[in-house]
């Protein structure tokens, strides 16, 4: 249903007027702990779009920094009345702490190396948009798998929905019970990648390595970069998928990235904000009709 409803906020966000009154008299406020441009930024038109009231605070900008709680936070945050919350915090369980503290709709934009529920969402609308499908599909997810939130809600969301995911990485970077998720694990590239219909190269997220992980860049680009020569071993039709920023040299060649026809990195930021509005509109429908006595909706 709600990637149905984002398909057609797909086809509003290319006509010539974008917005609609869908949100008007209600209020998001993005609230991110965390450094975002993509998340917070499709969040922000989502909700103008609809035509809601959109307040972005940073953690830079806010009482935070001079030491109140995250607790305290959401509490004066719910005495102003907002209706949403969308909130990204660099630990794990965060956001389920904070709307356990709020009366609103909150919305999770990514805790820690948990989940980021939107972002696999807009990657599956991307996906089924370019191949008409999910299930039977095989996704190879590669990269950091030890630290991605991507990764996590993709396989949680692929495995649902009937597709068959891979995950490939060196041995430090796959945890080691991360098959119990249902996935098979390669630490080849070349034999993780053989017969993919999708390969989703993830961010090598250096910020939150303590110690070392990998011997240096250029060693990991030569085994786990994804360039011509490891693709080709995927499907001929194979897409390309990642969710940004990306590392070009790094993770990911610039001539694949930039393949006109195989690369969905610029359509899964175009399915970001289609994506974010559904769940802006379902969200809001479910709180008007079946508004809940003590915390809010969760996403």
């Amino acid at each position: 249903m709600l990637l149905d409803l984002a398909e057609y906020y797909v086809e509003q966000n290319r006509a010539r007027d974008k917005k609609s009154a869908l949100l008007r008299g209600r209020t998001i406020i993005n609230l991110f702990f965390e450094n975002s441009t993509r998340t917070r930024t499709s969040f922000e038109l989502a909700g103008k779009r609809l035509g809601g009231d959109v307040v972005n605070i940073s953690a830079e900008a806010s009482s935070i920094k001079k030491g109140e709680t995250l607790i305290d936070t959401a509490m004066t945050l719910n005495a102003m009345l907002p209706d949403v919350l969308v909130v990204r915090h660099p630990d794990s369980g965060g956001v389920k702490l904070l709307s356990e503290k709020v009366n609103c709709a909150v919305i999770n934009g990514g805790d820690g190396t948990h989940e980021h529920p939107t972002q696999a969402l807009l990657d599956a609308l991307a996906i089924r948009r370019r191949k008409g499908r999910l299930q039977g599909l095989t996704v190879a997810i590669c990269g950091d798998i030890l630290h991605s939130r991507v990764c996590r809600s993709n396989i949680h969301l692929l495995n649902t929905m009937g597709a068959r995911v891979r995950v490939i990485g060196p041995p430090t970077l796959v945890p080691e019970t991360i098959d119990r998720l249902g996935v098979e694990v390669f630490h080849d590239m070349k034999a993780g990648l053989r017969n993919c219909d999708i390969v989703m190269m993830l961010r090598l997220q250096t910020e939150r390595m303590q110690g070392s992980f990998v011997p240096s860049i250029r060693e990991y680009f030569h085994f786990f970069g994804l360039d011509h020569d490891k693709l080709a071993c995927a499907k001929p039709d194979a897409l390309i998928m990642h969710p940004g920023p990306m590392n070009r040299g790094v993770e990911i060649d610039s001539e694949v990235a930039d393949d006109i026809d195989r690369s969905l990195i610029r359509e899964q930021v175009e399915m970001g904000v289609a994506v974010r509005m559904a769940c802006l509109d379902l969200l809001t429908r479910t709180l008007a009709s079946n508004a809940p006595p003590n915390g809010g909706a969760r996403a």
